[in-house]
């Protein structure tokens, strides 16, 4: 069973493109089910139902989830049921296209509703805290700078900020290449202040970073290594609380920002599509839901009957 999951794993790298974090969340998600099976005497995948697939969904969604805070367990969110649904589906699209399996046992099982969540942005006060350069100005210091200032300014993933190269940069001409999900490329352009962010570092601090075993990404951690996803989400955090903002600052919230500013003020949801590197502009729109939020505040607060 683990050689069929491994066969669609291959598919997703080579031929469907997508991203590290999709591939390890289906291979986890798989994995999952396949110890299940052993459990049950399920030798193949072949010898799957459409039952089991419904039992093990049922033992997920009555089992708890462990938070890992202080031994504290809630009931597994409604998200982590779809995206197990959802690896079912691909997995078997894939071994029924590829006649692995000779029927698609998952076709009947229904995605749950989702949740829209609304993406959490910072105030342009909270952005002018954040951006403030730090003194002194270390190594270490100039590469937040400008990791903080690319991202507000493109609305970078944050899988696009930590493996963003050098040869990408076209700092005069003031754009920056984008290599997106399924290898997608996008160019964004860059503001004035971003574009002389990066060129102190690339210039000043990350010559400093750099050792003889040293990548040519743009970012580099104090070791000269590129940043994992934990350490870099460390580094804004830290970076926010010298800041002096209350509120947990992530990465993606810098991506959320840049979205939700370049809507409020008038900015195309196209254009907006197109700089983020949403393939459905479905996905976009969201925002227009937050900045729909954001006037009725603006209204109540200063109209004169609001």
């Amino acid at each position: 069973m683990n050689e069929l999951v491994e066969d669609f794993l291959q598919h997703l790298r080579n031929e469907r493109g997508q991203s590290e974090n999709t591939q390890r969340t289906y291979s986890a998600l798989l994995g999952k089910f396949v110890s299940w099976a052993e459990e049950q005497s399920l030798a193949s995948w072949k010898d799957v139902r459409l039952s089991h697939l419904m039992n093990f969904l049922q033992r997920e969604r009555e089992r708890d989830a462990d938070t890992g805070d202080q031994g504290i367990r809630r009931r597994l969110s409604s998200e982590s049921l779809y995206l197990q649904i959802a690896a079912f589906r691909a997995f078997y699209t894939f071994a029924e296209n590829e006649k692995l399996l000779p029927v698609n046992v998952a076709e009947n099982l229904a995605l749950p509703r989702r949740w829209q969540r609304l993406p959490k942005s910072l105030t342009n006060e909270e952005i002018e805290k954040l951006l403030a350069p730090e003194v002194p100005e270390t190594p270490s210091a100039l590469c937040d700078q400008a990791m903080l200032e690319l991202a507000y300014a493109s609305g970078l993933r944050l899988a696009e900020l930590r493996n963003i190269r050098l040869e990408q940069l076209q700092l005069d001409s003031g754009f920056v290449l984008v290599i997106g999900k399924g290898n997608k490329e996008r160019v964004v352009p860059l503001g004035r202040k971003a574009i002389t962010a990066l060129q102190r570092y690339v210039d000043v601090g990350r010559p400093k970073l750099v050792t003889g075993r040293s990548p040519g990404v743009v970012f580099l951690t104090q070791r000269g290594t590129p940043f994992s996803a934990v350490t870099m989400w460390l580094r804004v955090k830290r970076r926010a609380k010298r800041a002096g903002i209350a509120r947990n600052v992530t990465p993606h919230m810098l991506r959320h920002s840049f979205a939700t500013h370049l809507l409020e003020h008038g900015a195309d949801l196209r254009v907006i599509q197109e700089l983020l590197g949403h393939a459905n502009i479905s996905t976009t729109e969201v925002y227009t839901h937050v900045t729909g939020n954001r006037l009725r505040e603006i209204h109540k607060k200063f109209h004169p009957r609001g």
